[in-house]
């Protein structure tokens, strides 16, 4: 089926970077779910027609800042601006459906994570302020897609449609402004193409998605509905090496709501961020893989969010 689906030796590499979030904040906090050009994974649009499991381990390595001279929401309270380290470790497993060959493939995924994150913010109290530095490591939400349907238009265009669930089972503390969860569910439907030129050898790949928000219950604020998407070229190697670039675009299309929202104008974000993308590949006859991808982002063009350069490391494997 598809010659050059399988000549190109894509893999589903899981677009396990859909949400990889750098603390317990939702836009409430300056951040949300995604990091500016961290979602989209090599092959996004390819739900490749071999059934059975596929495993990743991911790292993402985030530091980021909002100056003292903006105001920012954070546990139920106002910031004078506000900083964050954090690293995100996750294990990913996806499972390809037996399907008959054809069009159409699907499969399901679920992630684990883990997060250490310190936190550091001035906030306000009357016409007073105090230092807050925080840190907390724990599991993060649980992270799954139900369904992830991919339909191969032709033997170079392919596409992909997954609903994927954030939800809170993570612990969360609303005095706290470094928690291990966000305390609310995120619905993101997401949407990916991808195109192979040059006998497979060229790759891109674009991906939107719409991140829908509940309301934190215990700080009586509800992030708006945040857009996103990025893009992806890579240009591959016969010895296995990739070499690219990745963009991505992060834009809050709804106003924050409640009392803290109300006092800051909505707390309406975006971000722009670009960077450099390598990969590596390698297949074995008996149909063993590993592919490795690495990433730098550069943010830019930032309102009412954190500002940094986060990076990321990724390992698929498959038997």
């Amino acid at each position: 089926m598809m010659r050059i689906l399988h000549d190109a030796g894509p893999r589903l590499l899981l677009p396990l970077l859909l949400a990889l979030p750098p603390a317990a904040w939702g836009t409430e906090g300056a951040m949300g779910r995604p990091i500016t050009g961290m979602q989209i994974a090599p092959y996004t649009g390819v739900i490749p027609p071999e059934p059975g499991f596929q495993w990743a381990v991911a790292y993402v390595y985030y530091d980021g800042k909002i100056g003292a001279s903006r105001e920012v929401p954070i546990a139920g309270q106002v910031s004078l601006g506000l900083e964050a380290e954090a690293n995100l470790f996750m294990l990913t497993g996806v499972y390809v459906w037996p399907t008959q060959a054809g069009r159409w493939n699907f499969a399901s995924m679920a992630a684990i994570p883990y997060i250490d994150v310190t936190a550091s913010a001035d906030l306000q109290a009357g016409e007073a302020s105090r230092s807050v530095s925080q840190n907390a490591s724990n599991l993060f939400d649980f992270y799954f897609a139900p369904v992830i349907a991919g339909f191969h238009i032709d033997q170079v265009r392919h596409l992909s449609f997954g609903l994927y669930v954030f939800a809170p089972t993570a612990d969360y503390d609303p005095s706290r402004i470094a928690n291990p969860g966000l305390n609310v569910w995120t619905v993101s439907p997401t949407f990916g193409y991808t195109q192979l030129m040059q006998k497979g050898t060229l790759e891109f790949s674009v991906q939107a998605a719409m991140d829908w928000y509940s309301e934190n219950d215990d700080t009586d604020y509800k992030n708006g509905v945040v857009f996103r998407t990025e893009a992806l070229l890579i240009k591959r190697t016969p010895s296995g090496w990739g070499l690219g670039g990745v963009v991505g675009w992060i834009e809050q299309v709804e106003d924050d709501s409640g009392p803290t929202a109300d006092r800051l104008n909505g707390f309406r974000g975006h971000s722009l961020g670009i960077g450099p993308v390598v990969t590596y590949g390698k297949k074995w006859p008996g149909g063993e893989h590993v592919d490795v991808t690495f990433r730098y982002v550069s943010e830019f063009d930032v309102k009412n969010r954190f500002e940094g350069n986060p990076l990321s490391l990724m390992v698929t494997f498959g038997f």
